[in-house]
């Protein structure tokens, strides 16, 4: 599994994965190159099993400034020699002309995340604006230093919220919030979007990332299977049509997980002792894992 970053620094101690955003000079600026470390990074974390949860940062004083807009050319990566229509990314979502030169880079890196078996956590630790506050809105827990600032700043440029960001943040801070954020394009405080549900945590920056240890610690002593489906549950059955969809699913993971680590969770409890979960999500998912059919599985 060994791979080297050019805009990334992967470190794993303790099950935990702690992958910083390594471009300090540049306040961590998302470039196209950024986009594809990160798919890739996500993408390695899924499929190592050593790696049971994963903390986001940024090097430096900033988590992510936005899109590094000094680059020549498309500054978004985009192909404008195209002219993609809903049909071509309906019909042709994976061909390399329309990922690489039509689909949004922050929407790719938030559909890796969506995809990953593991839970992630991201420490905001400074200015995460643009790509940099949405590419968080995909992740599972938000904490933040006090002097982080946050900003939605895309009417500001002329141009639409990204990262999947439209269906991700009105779930977290509803749809009025979410509206007023990215149409005013405001930056605005931690405190605030802690307020709104944005932010579970408002920490001093010397604690953030103890803080964020400390809750990726609490995670990775759990079966990592049960957090595997329980991630995966929460984010899509939520998006079903009707309860009974959720129970069936919930039903065949009820049943399944109880033949493996189920088992030892509840002789652990019993015998007053630590669990010792030996399920591995590479091979000892459920069957009926995964239950949904994905516009894409990779990228």
């Amino acid at each position: 599994m060994s791979h080297s970053y050019s805009t990334l620094d992967w470190s794993v101690s303790e099950h935990v994965l702690t992958l910083t955003l390594n471009r300090p000079e540049q306040m961590n600026a998302f470039t196209v190159e950024m986009c594809n470390e990160l798919i890739h990074a996500f993408d390695r974390a899924s499929a190592d099993d050593d790696v049971r949860a994963i903390i986001v940062t940024g090097a430096g004083k900033a988590f992510c400034a936005g899109m590094d807009l000094s680059k020549e050319g498309n500054v978004f990566g985009l192909d404008e020699s195209q002219q993609p229509t809903l049909n071509d990314l309906n019909e042709r979502f994976s061909d390399k002309d329309i990922v690489e030169g039509v689909r949004d880079t922050g929407g790719r890196v938030a559909l890796a995340i969506f995809r990953c078996t593991k839970p992630v956590i991201a420490a905001i630790n400074g200015a995460a604006v643009g790509i940099g506050a949405t590419m968080t809105c995909a992740m599972d827990i938000r904490i933040a230093c006090e002097h982080t600032r946050i900003g939605f700043v895309f009417s500001k440029v002329g141009i639409v919220p990204e990262a999947c960001s439209s269906w991700f943040l009105p779930r977290i801070v509803g749809i009025s919030k979410a509206l007023e954020w990215t149409m005013t394009a405001d930056i605005f405080k931690a405190d605030e979007a802690k307020d709104a549900g944005f932010v579970s945590k408002v920490v001093p920056a010397d604690e953030l990332l103890p803080e964020a240890r400390r809750l990726a610690a609490s995670i990775a002593q759990r079966s990592a299977v049960s957090v595997a489906m329980i991630r995966q549950m929460m984010y899509r059955n939520s998006a079903m049509t009707h309860p009974a969809e959720a129970h069936k699913i919930e039903s065949l993971g009820m049943f399944y997980t109880s033949l493996k680590d189920g088992k030892e969770g509840v002789a652990s409890f019993l015998e007053k002792r630590p669990s010792d979960f030996q399920g591995r999500v590479s091979t000892d998912m459920p069957d009926v894992y995964p239950w949904w059919d994905d516009v894409e599985s990779s990228d």
